[in-house]
């Protein structure tokens, strides 16, 4: 296993996580605002779609900033790290998402370093030979 690369992968799903977590943060902050907003009106389903929106779109940046992030490091080949990476986020993240919603000052810190972890021993060497 080279030790750059997943240096370099632990580097880029570090960055991916701090942008996802943004993202997602202020679009839940939305998504109450939204709610608040709603009950005030009498309508039940406020803030639905934005609380949606956001964790769509938390969902579909996480591959796109893994593969962003490991071209920017000159890093080819990593299909198994973006597709790897981001369904690893739907899935582990995808449980924390009432948690994240309901506690936006204290991140899942833990989460995310395993998350990280996960994502750091991902790439393989290239340079391997194929069988």
């Amino acid at each position: 296993m080279n030790l750059i690369r997943c240096a370099k992968g632990a580097v880029a799903a570090s960055a991916a996580t701090a942008a996802c977590y943004a993202v997602m943060r202020h679009g839940y902050d939305r998504a109450r605002e939204a709610a608040t907003a709603a009950d005030a009106r009498g309508d039940t389903f406020g803030g639905a779609v934005e609380h949606g929106l956001t964790t769509a779109a938390s969902w579909t940046l996480m591959p796109v900033l893994l593969w962003v992030g490991m071209r920017l490091l000159r890093e080819d080949g990593n299909t198994v790290f973006v597709v790897a990476g981001g369904g690893a986020w739907v899935f582990g993240i995808g449980m924390l998402v009432d948690y994240i919603d309901h506690h936006p000052g204290s991140p899942p810190y833990i989460a995310f370093a395993v998350y990280v972890i996960f994502c750091a021993v991902l790439p393989r060497d290239d340079n391997s030979p194929r069988s």
